[in-house]
């Protein structure tokens, strides 16, 4: 089994990123389309940089009124006009604080979608051209984001969920629904270390479906995130499936 990296969606209003920080390994920050600015970006890339914690830019659609959770319709030069705009912002800070990016990861309804869209997928890529080189991309196992990603020479990592409950197609159970979010600190162990040791996950309907990852998410607006965090960070290495 590989090493576990666990990250965090940081930069988001919750404001326990100081709580979070020394539990992970990897960040994704807010910058400025569904939530953050120049000042939230600066505090948390100091807390990563301290902290060992690698960097990565979380750009969303343009839409802090839904959290980035909805899917928008906007135009291609839009869309690539704003993760640009957000990106640039990111990299500023990044400059100015001597840090280096690690990764970018969509955020919220983009994540999902360009996951589903091809067409919307090449758009991101696209969008983050100027980046090929010197960073990955975090995305979901068998996307279209990841397959196009491949395709154009970009570098990725397969990314799946700690505190979410999946579908049978892989997509995550809307929040919507009850026991979509998980927040038993156990259970959240239980899912990384099925699908780090198996290569596939126990879906709500209790089906075991094939997938990959090599980082994992706890969002930080989990209720409980900073236990689930602890918890993973002390047992994951040395615990195994009940």
């Amino acid at each position: 089994m590989d090493e576990i990296i666990i990250n965090c969606d940081l930069g988001e209003g919750i404001g326990n990123e100081e709580q979070l920080m020394p539990y992970i390994q990897s960040c994704n920050i807010a910058c400025g389309g569904h939530a953050g600015n120049r000042e939230t970006i600066e505090k948390v890339v100091e807390l990563a940089v301290q902290n060992n914690v690698a960097i990565g830019a979380h750009p969303s659609y343009p839409d802090k009124e839904n959290f980035g959770r909805v899917s928008l319709s906007i135009s291609e030069e839009q869309l690539i006009n704003s993760i640009q705009q957000q990106l640039n912002l990111f990299q500023e800070v990044l400059t100015k604080k001597g840090a280096s990016l690690h990764h970018i990861k969509p955020h919220g309804a983009l994540y999902n979608d360009i996951a589903k869209d091809e067409d919307l997928a090449m758009t991101f890529l696209k969008a983050i051209g100027d980046y090929k080189n010197e960073m990955g991309i975090y995305v979901p196992y068998k996307s279209k984001i990841a397959r196009k990603a491949l395709q154009n020479g970009f570098r990725i990592f397969y990314e799946a969920f700690a505190d979410r409950a999946y579908n049978d197609d892989l997509s995550l159970v809307s929040r919507t629904l009850p026991n979509a979010i998980l927040t038993n600190k156990e259970e959240v162990l239980k899912q990384v270390l099925h699908i780090a040791k198996n290569d596939s996950v126990v879906t709500i309907n209790n089906k075991i479906v094939a997938t990959d990852a090599s980082t994992f998410c706890v969002h930080s607006d989990t209720e409980n995130a900073q236990e689930i965090v602890e918890f993973l960070y002390n047992n994951i290495q040395t615990a195994t499936i009940g």
